[in-house]
This record gives structure tokens, C-alpha cells and sequence, in this order.
């Protein structure tokens, strides 16, 4: 598996984004959603991660900047077909390595509560994030919960 940057004019990542930002449209109550579409993946303080093998497009995730010290994963998506080998963590990985080498004292996400997140979950407590209380423009709510991992 190789991690780079990834372009966001890509029809493999544009298609893969598109699917994740549908489902999440299913999963998520709309109020409380804050999956970002393509537009908003554009902003410069985003950075989009691609995780390959060879040519095929095994997952995606974005890295936020919300200050100087402090970033955001967000847009986390492992391709359906390649579910279960690993492709999260090593783009979870990939961005801690990131956010300090950027000198970011932590690293926080967002997520959702109900059983379709419990993976994810899982994925994150396993890589050292923590619940904490909601960051940056968040507001607490029972659809939700907040990570960080102190870096």
C-alpha cells in the first residue's frame, strides 16, 4: 500500500467521495452530518490523502488545519472492495505522522454514534484517540462523539 497526496480531479477519488458522501447522507441525521462534498475539499487548509495499490484506489481521508497546533481528520473512506486489510489504519497512521511533522499538538475527529461508526470507532481508540469534549465549531450531541489523540 502507498499513501500520497491526493488530486482531487482524480475521477477514481472523485468517485469514491461521492459514494462516501451519499452514504453518509443515509447514516448520519442531517443536522448533525458534516461530511464535506468535493467543493468543500478544495479548501486550502485541506489536505486529501489516497492510499493505493498499484492503480486501484483503496481509500481516502483528509487532513484540516483548524489553526497552527491543532488539525482534523476528516472524509475517511476505505473502498468497499477492500474492506478489512487495513487501508484505515494506514491512512490514519499516515496522518499522525503528518500532524507532527506539521507540529500540531493533536489531532481530533468527529464521528457518529450510532452502530454504523462502531468500526470506526474501534479504528480510532486502537490508534490512541481519546473522546474529549467537541472542538472547534462543534456542539455536543447524542449523534455524535469527538476524538483526539494528544501528539
Amino acid at each position: 500500500m502507498q499513501v500520497t497526496t491526493g488530486d482531487l480531479a482524480n475521477p477514481k477519488l472523485q468517485s469514491l467521495l461521492s459514494y462516501h458522501f451519499q452514504d453518509l447522507q443515509t447514516k448520519s441525521n442531517p443536522e448533525t452530518s458534516f461530511v464535506l462534498d468535493l467543493s468543500a475539499l478544495r479548501k486550502p487548509n485541506i489536505t486529501i490523502y489516497t492510499v493505493w495499490e498499484g492503480d486501484e484506489l483503496l481509500g481516502c481521508g483528509a487532513m484540516k488545519e483548524l489553526d497552527s497546533t491543532h488539525g482534523e481528520i476528516k472524509s475517511m473512506r476505505t473502498a468497499p472492495e477492500h474492506l478489512r486489510k487495513g487501508v484505515a489504519r494506514v491512512l490514519v497512521q499516515h496522518m499522525i505522522t503528518e500532524a507532527k511533522r506539521r507540529k500540531y499538538n493533536r489531532l481530533s475527529l468527529e464521528t457518529g454514534t450510532v452502530v454504523a461508526f462502531a468500526n470506526a470507532k474501534r479504528l480510532y481508540e486502537g490508534c490512541g484517540f481519546e473522546r474529549c469534549e467537541p472542538f472547534a465549531d462543534y456542539v455536543a450531541h447524542e449523534d455524535n462523539m469527538f476524538m483526539t489523540i494528544k501528539l
